[in-house]
């Protein structure tokens, strides 16, 4: 089966790259370029920067975004006044990013494009909302560099994973280092009463005691130098809000009146812990979900560094493939390895 047939099961699709020349825009440009638009109606916007023809930061060429006409795209202000093809406005947002607001628009003829679309989690979702209101079958998010971006890939429903030897030019660490990440990918959700519960609170530390009342640790973030749990004797889950850390974790871990709760983290974007650490917490029993995830359902590679180190294409696939279970794509070669 193809990714293009992978892809068309879901209504949202996120492309996410681990690290700069992983080949995320090569990837878009691909799906892109194989979308039957005749009768799907797509469209595409990112959550960073995509489609400059040289990276800012590495001054490497870069592959340009093109869209098809008929395509659907969102995009700032700047951008969308620099834009290589005729379109139609169909929206312009009224939250404004520090490229203006978020145009929305629908290619009538193909071209080139630079997409900087919305910024922040609730500003992606309210984008998704009215392409799916304009009757749009499938929304493309460029996913951002940063990890740490307000919005996160994790609200789609599907989502590919770029690597590749920009990430790792050693073969056993890539792999190593990329199948961490899915099994980060793949955690599981938290029952739905308590991801009703949780959402709405972007900030600081909380936990429920064993009657599903929420509380508060005031004052108290994951980063927090002195944290500590007194009272929390019925607390059945714990809930890291922002960014989850080694140093927190272990916190968590070696707290004797924590050992039987689930920690919770809003998606897999927030983890920054080590794979040590990680395995340490699970295997003395620890549990983590997240309040929202994504579907992985391919990651793809670029065998090639930026400093011109190239792996076996077909060798990575294959040993990443057998990693994490799932297909592997070098989509310059466009044979997956399952």
């Amino acid at each position: 089966m193809s990714i293009i047939a992978d892809i068309l099961k879901y209504e949202s699709l996120s492309i996410v790259g681990l690290e700069k020349n992983t080949g995320k825009t090569e990837c878009l440009k691909y799906v892109l370029a194989r979308l039957p638009l005749d009768h799907k109606r797509v469209a595409v916007t990112s959550i960073g920067i995509d489609g400059e023809s040289t990276d800012q930061v590495t001054r490497t060429q870069k592959p340009e975004i093109v869209l098809r006409e008929g395509m659907y795209f969102g995009t700032s202000e700047m951008h969308y006044r620099q834009r290589r093809l005729v379109s139609e406005l169909i929206d312009v947002s009224d939250v404004t990013t520090s490229l203006g607001r978020v145009v929305t628009a629908r290619a009538l003829t193909g071209g080139k494009i630079l997409l900087s679309g919305p910024s922040s989690g609730v500003s992606l979702q309210r984008w998704m909302g009215e392409m799916r209101r304009h009757g749009i079958d499938l929304v493309i998010i460029d996913g951002a560099l940063s990890r740490m971006s307000l919005a996160s890939p994790a609200v789609s429903q599907s989502m590919i994973l770029a690597t590749g030897a920009a990430y790792s030019a050693n073969m056993t660490t890539l792999v190593q280092k990329t199948a961490f990440v899915v099994e980060l990918i793949n955690l599981p959700l938290a029952d739905e009463p308590l991801r009703s519960q949780l959402l709405p609170h972007e900030k600081g530390v909380w936990w429920t005691d064993s009657e599903g009342a929420l509380h508060e640790m005031n004052g108290v973030t994951s980063l927090s130098q002195d944290i500590h749990f007194q009272g929390m004797e019925q607390c059945a889950t714990l809930y890291v809000a922002g960014a989850l850390v080694d140093r927190f974790l272990e916190k968590v871990r070696q707290h004797p009146q924590l050992k039987h709760a689930e920690l919770v983290v809003r998606d897999f974007t927030k983890i920054f812990v080590s794979p040590q650490q990680f395995r340490l917490f699970t295997k003395s029993g620890g549990r983590v979900s997240v309040l929202q995830k994504s579907k992985l359902i391919a990651v793809t590679v670029n065998p090639t560094s930026p400093s011109g180190y190239v792996l076996d294409s077909e060798r990575l696939c294959g040993k990443l493939s057998e990693a994490i279970g799932l297909p592997v794509y070098d989509l310059l070669k466009t044979q997956a390895c399952v």
